[in-house]
């Protein structure tokens, strides 16, 4: 099934990414944010109804300057402490900036939302390549796409769906970075649970793919390079 999801992504298609049992427990909407249409901002908002977030690689964040929300609010008291993440009490969240395009009017439209994604993608290329990067004249902040800044070293560190999607972006050779949206369930209140994800990837034609297959494919690349 990875080597479907990784196809999916390079085609710019929707996956659906599952984390682990025993971390979030969630599925995720995810499609590399170069693809991003405006259809596809109402699709996760309708069919998803999480949040609409953007993960990007760690190298990229670096480079554009993007720091940790966690990092930047240490002096204050709302300020994130350590193990106050009930799934991941080892590692800080992976927020950063919330940014609008400056091309945007409120941002939140839809077609403005994929004009920030698209424009994301566009900046986390331009600075793993070297080239010349822009972002605070590109973007403003506050705004309504949230940053994920993935950590460094990867699924080596933290394995969180930011982690998995930059993973799988970087496998499919593809720029990291990933529109992720976490699917809820509409009648319980909590997340849509595996089983009902898995029916809407196979009532939509979609592919559905795990943390643990992610991870296995990961490491096998990882030691194909040693």
């Amino acid at each position: 099934m990875i080597d479907k999801a990784l196809a999916a992504l390079r085609d710019g298609k929707f996956i659906l990414l599952y984390d682990f049992d025993d971390r979030e427990g969630e599925t995720d909407f995810a499609i590399r944010s170069d693809a991003v249409t405006p259809k596809d901002i109402l699709r996760m908002r309708k069919d998803g109804g999480g949040l609409i977030c953007t993960a990007v690689h760690p190298v990229a964040a670096q480079r554009l300057g993007l720091p940790f929300a966690s990092d930047a609010l240490r002096a204050m008291a709302v300020a994130e402490r350590d193990g106050d993440i009930p799934y991941d009490r080892k590692n800080h969240s992976s927020f950063s900036l919330w940014v609008n395009h400056r091309n945007t009017f409120t941002g939140v439209t839809d077609r403005d939302r994929a004009l920030t994604v698209n424009a994301i993608a566009e900046q986390v290329k331009h600075a793993l390549n070297g080239g010349k990067v822009s972002f605070h004249e590109t973007f403003r902040t506050p705004g309504h796409m949230a940053l994920l800044r993935a950590a460094d070293g990867l699924l080596d560190v933290r394995k969180g769906q930011t982690e998995l999607s930059i993973a799988m972006a970087q496998m499919a050779k593809i720029t990291p970075a990933v529109t992720i949206c976490e699917m809820l369930d509409d009648e319980s209140g909590y997340a849509l649970t595996k089983a009902d994800a898995k029916l809407y990837a196979r009532k939509h034609g979609l592919v559905f793919v795990e943390g643990p297959e992610v991870m296995k494919r990961w490491e096998a690349e990882k030691a194909a390079r040693k």
